[in-house]
């Protein structure tokens, strides 16, 4: 068996039509739905967690992490160092 795990629940995940810890008897089946889930969750979730595929023996597991915040127009990090 193979599993996808989601190793964090964000509030998108969970509102969205996936389950965490799914199985599959193959594991291209199990690798080409990670794959479809982590470009889904990057490109149409809320934009604010960074999706990331890895893989270890049977399992596929998508990390989240925050999002690197983006400098604003001004050149200010945001870091409240700049005023």
């Amino acid at each position: 068996m193979f599993t996808i795990n989601v190793d964090k629940e964000c509030g998108c995940f969970k509102r969205s039509a996936y389950d965490n810890n799914m199985t599959f008897e193959s594991k291209d089946d199990a690798l080409l739905q990670a794959r479809l889930m982590e470009s889904h969750m990057n490109q149409k979730f809320c934009q604010k967690h960074l999706f990331t595929l890895s893989e270890d023996g049977q399992n596929f597991n998508i990390e989240v992490s925050m999002k690197p915040q983006e400098a604003s127009a001004g050149g200010c990090c945001g870091g409240g160092h700049c005023s």
